[in-house]
């Protein structure tokens, strides 16, 4: 049995994991008074609690009473920050912080850095985010600004992977406002201003963007690299794209695709051409030669070291693709596949877009109003969470996709050329 203050630290961390409140984990089972001195080491566990609160959180009570490897904290990140390309000692760091006793809040804060970026490069974003929520702790214990701002633009965009719009307004606010109270440096200014600009898109405040897009390029590009140059020409660009004006995101997309080679930033270099795809593909019309010649060139990357969410995210992009090009039933067994997969672990605006997608062929199909009622859905769900120009791309593409198929109604009930006159 792991002794305590050891035991109630393991086990309030693995709570915490599960985003579960002390009431929530406790149920009818126990109190919340009891298990609060469990926590805090006041009182030691019993067999049966153990039993119980393992079976609660749905581990093996071995996770809850296991022996500690006797490694601190400090000692596991330097090993960790060492080690070779490609290892992964994720479960090695996220023991360790469950065993940490906290007296040591930047090393601690430094582990749920890495754990929360391993849990967004694998697309679990809540348990990205109950990472991220003790790490806006930590950093403001340790008035850092440069780690509140830091921190609150994770969350932000880890929040907006989410849809949850409510939350990710205001940590962006108020990552920008600790950047520019503190005169932190180009990249923490720029990478607070990002962020907002894309979340006041989705909330479709494209003026309040667009004044944004022009700060950002006014103050910051004069003085930014190309890497953060490109991504932010990348950002900019799809506010001139919901704002209509294509030109100029066209002029965007190209100058940030131009800036970079794949030898300065592999990793950007592709989720660029990837972006771009999914920019050229809303125009109107859509540059579908341009986005098929993107995809590809990110495909040939992404094939060789791609995670499991950037594979989801090309499929994604590729069942797109084959929509604009007329390929339907490529796109619908792309897309179908996606969604009824066990592991699916694409951002809600993208998972949204797929399900749109799979709802205009529902329609084209011949299953017209269960596609209707497909689209109507995703349209209300994402107007009630603050997604307003995802709303729009749904009801947009309701209208679109019902005027194509009168459109082919009525060309079928036209008589071919030579009937004319009989």
């Amino acid at each position: 049995m792991l002794e305590q203050p050891l035991f109630g630290r393991r086990l309030k961390r693995l709570r915490l994991a599960r985003g579960l409140s002390q009431a929530g984990l406790v149920g009818d089972g126990m109190s919340t008074g009891y298990l609060s001195r469990l926590e805090s080491g006041e009182r030691p566990p019993t067999e049966r609690a153990v039993s119980y609160l393992a079976h609660r959180l749905g581990v093996d009570a071995s996770a809850l009473t296991g022996p500690s490897d006797g490694r601190s904290l400090t000692g596991v990140l330097a090993a960790v920050t060492s080690a070779p390309p490609g290892t992964d000692d994720t479960a090695a760091l996220s023991r360790a912080v469950e065993e940490d006793a906290g007296e040591d809040p930047a090393a601690r804060w430094q582990a749920l850095w890495l754990l929360s970026r391993a849990a967004g490069r694998d697309g679990d974003y809540e348990l990205e985010r109950t990472r991220l929520l003790e790490l806006i702790d930590l950093s403001d214990q340790l008035e850092a600004p440069e780690l509140r701002a830091r921190s609150r633009v994770r969350y932000a965009r880890c929040t907006r992977a989410l849809g949850d719009m409510r939350t990710a307004e205001p940590a962006a606010v108020e990552a920008l406002s600790v950047a520019r109270a503190a005169e932190l440096c180009v990249s923490d200014t720029l990478a607070a201003l990002m962020v907002l600009i894309s979340i006041e898109t989705d909330l479709g405040n494209l003026e309040t963007a667009g004044r944004h897009v022009a700060e950002l390029e006014r103050d910051l590009l004069p003085r930014a690299t190309a890497v953060q140059t490109a991504e932010a020409l990348w950002t900019a660009a799809v506010v001139s794209n919901r704002q209509g004006d294509d030109a100029t995101a066209r002029a965007r997309l190209d100058t940030a695709l131009d800036l970079l080679e794949g030898k300065d930033d592999l990793t950007l270099w592709t989720r660029l051409r990837a972006a771009a795809t999914a920019a050229a593909l809303q125009m109107s019309p859509p540059r579908v030669a341009a986005a098929e010649r993107w995809l590809d060139e990110a495909a040939s990357v992404l094939s060789l070291i791609g995670t499991p969410l950037q594979l989801q995210e090309l499929r994604a992009l590729q069942a797109h693709l084959a929509f604009h090009q007329g390929r339907l039933d490529d796109a619908r067994a792309l897309g179908q596949a996606l969604l009824a997969g066990e592991d699916l672990r694409l951002s809600y605006r993208d998972r949204v877009r797929l399900s749109v997608l799979d709802g205009r062929l529902m329609i084209l199909g011949g299953r017209v109003d269960e596609g209707i009622a497909v689209l109507q859905r995703l349209g209300r769900q994402a107007t009630e969470s603050r997604n307003l120009d995802l709303a729009a791309h749904v009801w947009q593409a309701l209208a679109t996709t019902l005027a194509d198929v009168r459109s082919l109604g009525a060309r079928a009930k036209t008589p071919a050329r030579g009937d004319f006159g009989r």
